[in-house]
């Protein structure tokens, strides 16, 4: 399942979207206006804009994230992964809300997030003076994520070929704990983050010299090539954000409504979900440039996804698919 934050251009109105997708098909289930605090603290502007009294309070675009996928699961829908960009992936809130509800994710964080190699020891330093320290510190410190994966050997991966050829760029991937747990001084050191979950640090280095980092939480047997397939399943999702803003109209919107933009939003999604279906039945009947996937655009590797009914648990490797069939991000367009 992809989230995503859209721009309606002509207003500057963002909008945090729901796609889900499996192998070549994506499909737009939810779009929902974020406000930002010069917004939620002016009620005249709220009321001219007509915004319904449940949605007036502040929240950040990942709270809404969460909110909305708490409503699509509760709508009964499944699916296997969660994946974000770094917008996302840097809030710590909403990695372990995620993780809270028992779901696999795999996002994006910038180059400097702190992390801890899965060795760390936690010790007991001797306080100078006063009372004695109450919580243990890592005994070695955290580095960024850049630095950790340096040292590591980086391997060429092939996650899809596509009409232009194969789709490749060298990973590096490695378990570590992320630095987001309590706050505490270390040494003269303060706020630095205890030793949080155990995850899979993932670097890539593409063609172009650009340099990408994410985190993930698939199982700890998880294939390198199989990080890599997930990281980059998300290309779909946002191919699908392009085309409706570019061939259906999504940053047509000049309005300044609520009940107005979400109507218009609401109706571009329906267009997407009518013309997959054409061409999903076309597709099915053989016609000649209908788009059905082939072996040569499929995904690296496939495995079956999440289908069981949604419990929410506390994540292990044991409760988590291989592989997403179904995608949740965030992009900036």
């Amino acid at each position: 399942m992809v989230l995503e934050r859209e721009a309606v251009e002509a207003n500057c109105q963002t909008l945090v979207s729901v796609t889900l997708a499996r192998g070549e098909v994506p499909v737009p289930v939810a779009l929902r206006l974020f406000l930002p605090e010069a917004w939620t603290g002016d009620l005249e502007r709220l009321d001219r804009a007509r915004v319904p009294e449940a949605f007036r309070a502040a929240r950040t675009k990942p709270e809404i994230a969460i909110a909305e996928l708490d409503r699509v699961i509760t709508a009964g829908v499944r699916f296997g992964c969660v994946l974000a960009d770094t917008g996302y992936g840097i809030s710590a809130a909403f990695r372990g809300a995620l993780s809270a509800r028992g779901l696999a994710w795999a996002v994006g964080i910038p180059r400097i997030q702190k992390v801890f190699l899965t060795g760390v020891e936690m010790v007991w330093p001797a306080a100078a003076r006063g009372r004695p320290r109450r919580t243990a510190v890592p005994g070695a410190a955290s580095a960024a994520a850049a630095a950790v994966l340096e040292g590591i050997p980086w391997r060429a991966i092939t996650w899809r070929h596509g009409t232009k050829g194969a789709l490749k760029a060298e990973f590096a991937a490695l378990r570590v704990r992320v630095a987001d747990g309590p706050a505490v001084r270390i040494g003269a050191r303060v706020n630095q983050h205890l030793p949080g979950e155990e995850v899979w640090l993932v670097g890539e280095r593409r063609a172009s010299g650009e340099r990408k980092y994410y985190l993930a939480n698939l199982p700890a047997d998880t294939d390198l090539k199989v990080l890599a397939a997930t990281i980059k399943a998300r290309w779909v999702c946002e191919q699908a954000h392009q085309q409706l803003k570019e061939e259906l109209g999504l940053d047509h919107f000049e309005g300044r409504s609520w009940p107005g933009l979400h109507r218009h939003a609401l109706m571009t999604m329906i267009a997407f979900a009518f013309l997959q279906c054409r061409r999903l039945a076309a597709a099915g009947r053989g016609e000649k440039g209908a788009g059905r996937p082939t072996a040569e655009t499929k995904p690296a590797r496939s495995a079956p996804g999440h289908r069981g009914s949604y419990r929410p648990r506390a994540p292990t490797a044991r409760a988590m698919p291989a592989l997403p069939t179904a995608y949740y991000s965030y992009c900036t367009t």
